[in-house]
């Protein structure tokens, strides 16, 4: 458990990331990194209209999330945890996913050297959900911002994340198949998953596959 002091969530719209994020962070009394997407101007514009407002909405998020990781550096990973609900390196599954041509070059030559001065977790975990939890997550949760999310943008997104995830091998990642799992309101879940973040013997890349309750 000690070596991991830098624990951070990723996982498709609706996954549930930040909730996990919020809970490890009590249970750690850790320091909570989330995602500032509400403070995005385009982000509602690029659910109406994504060809139009897609650059805007990247690189808008690319500086937010540089500026606001970049800050880690300044924290001591050694004296407190810190959990984040996102990874700076999956700004490329959107680039790629919504931009093309020109835009796209230009993202290109901007991310690399951003990304060299973001700390790196010592654990990455990704939820993978199918698009009818995640459709249900949304829907649940009611969100104004989301409310032109399309089924069709989640299925994609849902492509793009799993095939970024399957090549991914940046740093140690725990891979939770979360759809018959509840961590949210399911203390029981929650602390099946705990345990096995914090198990002494996992491995580099693990897949966890929970038992379906009957």
């Amino acid at each position: 458990m000690a070596e991991l002091r830098y624990i951070a969530i990723e996982g498709v719209i609706g996954a549930g990331k930040t909730t996990l994020a919020q809970k490890l962070s009590d249970k750690l009394k850790a320091n909570l990194v989330l995602e500032e997407f509400e403070s995005n101007p385009f982000l509602e514009k690029f659910y109406e209209d994504r060809k139009r407002y897609a650059f805007q909405t990247q690189m808008f998020f690319l500086i937010n999330r540089f500026k606001q990781l970049q800050v880690l550096n300044q924290e001591n990973l050694f004296s407190s945890f810190i959990v984040s609900d996102y990874i700076f390196e999956k700004d490329k599954i959107f680039a790629y996913l919504n931009l093309s041509g020109e835009e796209l070059k230009l993202y290109e030559t901007i991310f690399p050297l951003l990304e060299r001065n973001i700390p790196k977790p010592d654990l990455v975990i990704y939820l993978q959900s199918g698009v009818d939890r995640l459709i249900s997550n949304v829907r649940k949760r009611g969100r104004k911002i989301e409310r032109n999310l399309t089924r069709s943008y989640l299925t994609e997104l849902s492509e793009a994340y799993n095939n970024f995830f399957f090549k991914y091998n940046n740093t140690p990642l725990l891979i939770v198949n979360s759809n018959d799992i509840d961590f949210v309101s399911n203390k029981d879940d929650f602390e099946v998953l705990y345990k096995q973040i914090f198990r002494d013997d996992r491995g580099f890349i693990e897949y966890f596959n929970p038992e379906t309750r009957g």
